[in-house]
């Protein structure tokens, strides 16, 4: 005997579709984390591949929920605003941080900032 709730096929394709890619999204986002070579480089997959595949699974449970209480549920929603609001804020002060790091050690891989680029061709 099972206790599972029913799910309608239409509906259990699509949640288990959005909920397949929003995984492999992510996947693609961590495999980037591991080839890309610096930091800098590096801090970007992740950050789209966590918006992007928490967006799809997000997405697949809206319609999940939604069909089995027969109303729109929308709890989700405040999660994908707090995770496309987070996301790139905490690259930006990750970014940052680095560079600042990386500058005041004197690390030659650091991107030029647009102002040194400004004043070189200026000058």
């Amino acid at each position: 005997m099972s206790t599972a709730p029913h799910l309608p096929l239409w509906a259990a394709l699509l949640v288990a579709a959005l909920v397949v890619a929003g995984a492999a999204i992510t996947l693609v986002g961590s495999i980037g984390l591991v080839r890309l070579n610096n930091f800098y480089a590096r801090v970007h997959a992740p950050t789209l591949g966590a918006t992007l595949g928490v967006g799809g699974v997000l997405v697949g449970s809206m319609i999940c929920f939604s069909v089995l209480q027969s109303r729109p549920l929308l709890h989700e929603v405040l999660i994908a605003v707090f995770v496309t609001i987070t996301t790139p804020v905490t690259l930006m002060l990750l970014a940052r941080a680095a560079l600042h790091r990386d500058r005041v050690e004197g690390n030659p891989e650091v991107p030029q900032s647009d102002l040194a680029s400004l004043e070189r061709r200026d000058g």
